[in-house]
């Protein structure tokens, strides 16, 4: 059985730059703030809920290798998650542990 994609890459892109131009901070994770589905993105949700009161969460999974793609042309990383603030590339949830 193979993994349908909900969304061309070209989407996916158009998604990334309206939520970086939107938002103030945005997570790019696998799941969601409530249902984390990676460590690493529990993480980050964790380490941002101490800091910021608003922020963004995408969820990637829905079209994993689109969204791949489409942030590291935005931000020159590969792995989820990704925090964004002001549409600056931040970190994924090891650099947030360190800023914290």
């Amino acid at each position: 059985m193979s993994f349908q994609s909900e969304l061309s890459e070209e989407e996916a892109r158009e998604r990334v730059d309206t939520a970086l131009a939107e938002n103030e901070v945005v997570l790019f994770m696998k799941g969601n703030r409530l249902m984390p589905q990676c460590g690493y993105s529990k993480r980050a949700v964790g380490l941002l809920s101490q800091h910021v009161e608003e922020f963004e969460t995408i969820d990637v999974l829905p079209a994993l290798p689109e969204y791949r793609a489409a942030l590291e042309d935005v931000s020159g990383w590969e792995t989820i998650p990704q925090t964004f603030v002001d549409g600056e590339f931040v970190g994924g949830s090891d650099v947030l542990a360190e800023l914290d």
